[in-house]
């Protein structure tokens, strides 16, 4: 029995760190299309792009229909029958629905970007920005569709590798329009990195199966239960890009494109990049829970199993992140983002909560319930859309990290209250232990970096790091074969 959980928390390590790499790639990548925006572009530019890219988002949740995600379970049952035919009808179905969502995202774009113009900007007229990006959202609806394919056929290492392949393009295509035209190259950069996605997807999609299409009436008709499965999903998706999209909308009325740009490079480097560590979830243990999710006691010990494991790699991460944010900021965007350096640092704590809310957030996906899930989604970008803005008219862009950490916490109290009477989930007292002695650490690096600067703050914060690895460290040893498995990769090199 101890060695089946051993393999177990083997099993959890091995995926979340496997996905965790190839995301770390990606974010790499991203990391230089960045840095080279900020030089040429500036916290203004890239405020603009990221009000656009918000659009994109918010338009292509709109407009996908689900596609990506509503496909996936009827393509997969078909794959694993081994029935052929019905498999390559259905990607038809998907493929022509896909076309369908390209055109709903182009007119959409067409048709609300005055309305958008007028309500992001007090300057200039942007609405051929935002018109233009029907191009893009129409290629990425495309590209949804594909996705759905190779994810119904387990095509993982295809996956990533267009995700890697797709990351260098987005350097290599966008990064000489930002020297040569600068902001101007903002609109046609999005629409390039969308075309070079696309691309690439079919490009091993259609190797696959060849491209077909049918708009026949029979042909529509089985589409729509695809359509309806993945209609909360996107519903929920839609109300999260729209909220980043009134977030960034009011820092630049209230303050200016500086502050958007401000803001958006805390976020990205506090939340989004410490996140690559949540990139194994939908990949390997959204599966494994929905195998048990009818199940309370397998439930309970696989959430609690992935949130262990999820909370000590993450952990020690985080501390080196807020440590390293005083170099890395200059270093990743400009020394004109020095001043965010106090946001990204208080919305590194946001991560723990995170950590601990994510996986039990999933039971709903598994159990199906797409209406709760909606609910709980649109509660919580409610409440980060009200916080981040209190915030920032309070204590300007700090506030507006201050207001991430307080939407995060509203978050795990809502997600894990409604769990533990909805679905009897139970967090174990040893997960309770774990959190509280790496919060505590965290607690105590964020009011070093408030009070103390110069030699004194690089060896505490040094000092906090090595204690929260080693611990998280200690604690995997225990539990799964880690050390064994880097002592036979040691011998074999020798």
């Amino acid at each position: 029995m101890k060695n089946e959980q051993r393999d177990i928390y083997n099993s959890i390590l091995k995926y979340t760190s496997l996905f965790g790499v190839v995301q770390g790639l990606v974010i790499l990548f991203g990391l230089v299309r960045n840095k080279f925006m900020a030089l040429f572009l500036g916290a203004g530019g890239m405020g603009f792009n990221a009000l656009l890219v918000s659009m994109q988002n918010f338009a292509s949740q709109c407009t996908g229909l689900g596609i990506s995600f509503g496909a996936v379970p009827r393509l997969s049952e078909f794959y694993e029958r081994g029935d052929e035919e019905q498999f390559v009808y259905h990607i038809k179905v998907i493929r022509t629905w896909s076309v369908i969502a390209a055109l709903l995202g182009f007119v959409f774009c067409i048709v609300v970007s005055p309305l958008m113009n007028d309500w992001s900007f007090n300057w200039g007229n942007h609405t051929l920005h935002y018109a233009f990006l029907g191009i893009a959202v129409a290629m990425s609806a495309i590209t949804g569709g594909e996705m759905a394919v190779l994810k119904a056929k387990r095509r993982l290492g295809t996956i990533a590798r267009i995700q890697v392949a797709t990351a260098v393009l987005g350097v290599l295509l966008t990064v000489p329009l930002y020297y040569l035209y600068g902001q101007r190259a903002v609109a046609p950069a999005i629409v390039l990195i969308a075309f070079a996605t696309m691309m690439v997807t079919v490009a091993y999609s259609y190797r696959l199966q060849r491209l077909q299409l049918s708009f026949c009436r029979e042909c529509l008709k089985e589409g729509m239960d695809m359509i309806k499965l993945g209609v909360a999903f996107v519903l929920a998706a839609a109300v999260g890009s729209g909220a980043e999209m009134v977030i960034r909308s009011y820092l630049n009325l209230e303050g200016g494109l500086g502050d958007v740009g401000l803001y958006n490079a805390g976020y990205m480097i506090a939340i989004t990049y410490a996140g690559m560590v949540f990139s194994a979830m939908e990949t390997d243990y959204y599966p494994r829970l929905s195998g048990v999710a009818t199940d309370i006691r397998a439930t309970n010990e696989t959430v609690n199993k992935q949130m262990e494991v999820s909370l000590l790699i993450l952990s020690p991460m985080l501390m080196a992140l807020m440590m390293l944010l005083p170099v890395l900021i200059p270093v990743l965007f400009s020394k004109e983002f020095l001043p965010v350096i106090a946001m990204a640092q208080v919305a590194v704590l946001a991560m723990y909560f995170k950590v601990m809310t994510l996986p039990v957030a999933y039971i709903t996906l598994a159990r199906r319930r797409s209406k709760a899930y909606f609910f709980l989604e649109t509660s919580y970008f409610v409440v980060l859309v009200i916080a981040v803005a209190v915030g920032f008219r309070l204590a300007d862009v700090f506030g507006a990290g201050v207001g991430i950490v307080v939407a995060h916490i509203f978050d795990y109290l809502m997600i894990n209250i409604f769990a533990y009477f909805c679905y009897d989930y139970r967090c174990t007292w040893t997960l309770v232990g774990y959190a509280v002695v790496q919060f505590a650490i965290a607690c105590v690096a964020y009011w070093v970096t408030c009070n103390t600067d110069g030699v004194t703050y690089w060896m505490i914060e040094a000092a906090l790091t090595l204690v929260s690895t080693a611990y998280s460290l200690t604690i995997l040893y225990q539990k799964t074969h880690l050390w064994e498995a880097l002592t036979r990769r040691f011998r074999k090199n020798r």
